[in-house]
């Protein structure tokens, strides 16, 4: 990316910025009861609060994205070719996700990595809500105190551990020789060790266990704040236990659900460590296929164009799931 370009960023982002809390001020000075932005916060601490997240939105998110995307149509070439008569722009680098440039037949073998990497993500989401929803139902409208406390302090104490170290441990436990197959054939459920790490088992296994708290607090949070009473009117009024989730509890904690889901499918979909330690030996993951061509072939131009179109797949999920549950970015983040 030309420094010209990120010259002529840096202070477009900063007049958005200060044109965004503009605008707030504006709307305090209509509403007596709203504060202005600077008014809360005061004039110094709240022009550092603006340049920190101008600095965070420029220099951590918007500049990589657009960095990778404008690499992304560049074609291969040393460094010394770069900004060269060779170095133009190109969809050579989204076409090859298509068709292979090696033989020019189509790219089975990266569609359906792309194509399973979505899949598989989008299961582990599922299988994340059905395992934390009731969790995150019980701390919020039906546990005690003392117990909701221990039952959080036992789902936030494993990730004390680096999640390579959780990924290894969990390999441990699934391998042939492991502890769960030792205890299957040791009570006579199965004659041979199971291969859980070629039937990818231990891949979801895993993603479930590493990204269950995303789940869960989401969900707690949401569920937290509906009033008890509606439950018991609900009960009173002789409503089953399932239509009391269906018509009053999930309704109202859309918001939640649909954050929670976001996060996990995102993060899934991006995982690198436990599609590499827990998948089996022909467990094809769109991410480490984009590492390979970073960091392996030094291909950054490819490598870039398949990370833009994973990008592209999640946007498209979050705005499925905001319009299936019909909720507003906003509320997502409440």
């Amino acid at each position: 990316m030309s420094s010209r370009f990120v010259v002529f960023l840096i202070p477009v982002a900063v007049i958005a910025i200060f044109w965004l809390m503009a605008k707030f001020e504006k709307k305090a000075a209509h509403d007596p009861t709203h504060k202005g932005y600077f008014e809360r916060n005061g004039t110094v601490l709240g022009v550092v609060f603006i340049m920190l997240v101008a600095f965070w939105t420029l220099f951590l998110v918007v500049l990589p994205y657009l960095y990778m995307v404008v690499e992304s149509f560049h074609p291969k070439l040393p460094p010394a070719k770069r900004g060269g008569p060779e170095d133009v722009l190109t969809i050579a680098q989204y076409k090859s996700f298509f068709i292979s440039p090696v033989n020019g037949e189509l790219n089975t073998t990266h569609i359906y990595a792309f194509i399973f990497t979505i899949i598989t993500s989008v299961l582990v989401t599922a299988l994340n809500f059905v395992i934390c929803y009731p969790l995150a139902y019980y701390m919020a409208q039906a546990g005690t105190t003392q117990k909701v406390r221990l039952l959080m302090l036992a789902l936030i104490v494993p990730y004390w551990v680096n999640e390579i170290l959780r990924a290894f441990s969990l390999r441990l436990l699934l391998a042939s020789r492991g502890l769960i197959n030792q205890a299957l054939m040791g009570i006579g459920l199965t004659e041979k060790p199971l291969d859980f790490l070629a039937m990818d088992v231990g891949l979801y296994v895993g993603l479930s266990y590493a990204y269950l708290l995303i789940m869960i607090f989401p969900l707690y949070n949401a569920i937290e704040s509906l009033d008890k009473n509606q439950i018991e009117a609900a009960r009173d009024l002789g409503a089953p236990w399932w239509k009391i989730h269906r018509d009053v509890v999930i309704p109202y904690a859309k918001p939640g659900i649909a954050s929670g889901c976001t996060m996990v499918f995102m993060l899934a979909a991006g995982s690198l460590a436990a599609p590499q330690f827990l998948g089996g030996p022909s467990t094809l993951w769109f991410t480490s296929i984009v590492y390979d061509f970073f960091f392996q072939a030094f291909n950054w131009p490819r490598g870039a164009a398949y990370a833009f179109i994973l990008l592209i797949a999640c946007i498209g999920f979050v705005m499925l799931m905001l319009r299936l549950f019909k909720v507003s970015l906003g509320e997502t983040i409440k």
